[in-house]
């Protein structure tokens, strides 16, 4: 419960929206709002997130419960391991007569 002069909705967690626009689409990160729980998150993020039908499903994540990388330690991060360069495409030629790649 929040205190006396505090906002009600800062003591509330801090969900993670995401939103699936269409059947065979990925939910995408839609944005993030507060809420008590996991049903008032839903419904919240229904009421703000697809107010014009922009959605078929809603996933709701604790904040808390999000694990990221440090975004200072990208180039070590995300860089491929010296030797593994056949993981980037660009190294392979297309087929003649292959339209699809």
């Amino acid at each position: 419960m929040a205190t006396p002069g505090e906002d009600a909705t800062e003591s509330w967690p801090l969900w993670e929206v995401f939103v699936r626009a269409n059947r065979g689409l990925s939910h995408v990160h839609v944005g993030s709002l507060h809420a008590p729980d996991a049903d008032m998150a839903v419904r919240n993020a229904r009421d703000v997130y697809t107010r014009r039908n922009e959605g078929v499903s809603i996933w709701v994540v604790p904040a808390a419960a999000v694990t990221t990388s440090d975004p200072d330690a990208k180039g070590a991060f995300f860089e491929s391991p010296s030797g593994k360069n056949y993981r980037h495409a660009v190294y392979y030629t297309k087929s003649e007569g292959v339209k699809h790649l």
